[in-house]
């Protein structure tokens, strides 16, 4: 989507099915710019942060870990944002990007969670700052492995099976957890993820998929109430000129 006259924000997606989603809508609603590197398709990665208005990152199935060529110019790019007070928002494998950028652990997690969970929003001032009133709500997850809070970062969300499920540093904001998910998103990883989550049947932090969809479209809407709350406060630090 483009909008005349002002700086675009700009959308890293790692796999086809794992695009902005809910995110997408918002920001389309609020006429906010936005042009998307398909990183999945080899798109070429941008050399400078300057002249967009934010960045945001998608989830994907590999670990920022691998040896890929793509992790460091986009760690660039994270560490650049901030030193020009851009916002960065990332999702699943975009919040790990952003915490490996600052010098934190990305590691497997105790275990691999998938499906439908709640966090716990800390707290703290920070926290009630991205999330308002908000105390706990049902997210939606799909991670191996997870990340620890960078120094200068604060923790925001946590789950009982995952600690690390958010922090935000200045307009930085990073997120384990999935909370752009749509139904249509939800019902398309379980066609793909059959095959995983068959081989963690037998884990209590991962559902099947008949669990998973019984309710999803209502699950989603009233993510999306959440995830509005948080992206109407990320898009307020958008330099968007």
């Amino acid at each position: 989507m483009s909008i005349d006259n002002q700086n675009p924000i700009l959308i890293f997606r790692f796999l086809g099915h794992e695009g902005p989603g809910y995110l997408g809508n918002f920001l389309d609603k609020q006429l906010l710019a936005w042009t998307m590197v398909k990183v999945d398709e080899g798109a070429a990665i941008p050399t400078s942060i300057l002249g967009y208005s934010g960045m945001i990152l998608m989830g994907g199935p590999m670990s920022v870990n691998d040896d890929l060529p793509w992790i460091a110019p986009i760690l660039e790019l994270i560490r650049a944002a901030k030193e020009h007070e851009i916002p960065v928002i990332g999702h699943c494998l975009g919040g790990q990007l952003m915490s490996k950028a600052f010098d934190a652990k990305v590691s497997m997690n105790a275990v691999k969670e998938i499906g439908w969970g709640d966090v716990q929003v800390s707290n703290n001032p920070t926290a009630q700052h991205w999330f308002g009133d908000i105390k706990q709500f049902k997210a939606f997850h799909w991670h191996g492995e997870t990340f620890s809070v960078p120094a200068g970062a604060t923790h925001l969300l946590a789950s009982n099976y995952c600690h690390n499920q958010a922090w935000s540093m200045g307009k930085l904001l990073a997120f384990q957890t999935h909370i752009e998910m749509t139904p249509e998103m939800v019902v398309k990883w379980c066609e793909d993820g059959g095959d995983e989550i068959a081989q963690s049947q037998h884990s209590p932090s991962v559902q099947s998929v008949a669990t998973m969809l019984q309710q999803h479209v209502s699950d989603c809407l009233a993510l999306n109430q959440v995830a509005k709350q948080v992206y109407t406060q990320w898009a307020k630090g958008l330099v968007l000129k």
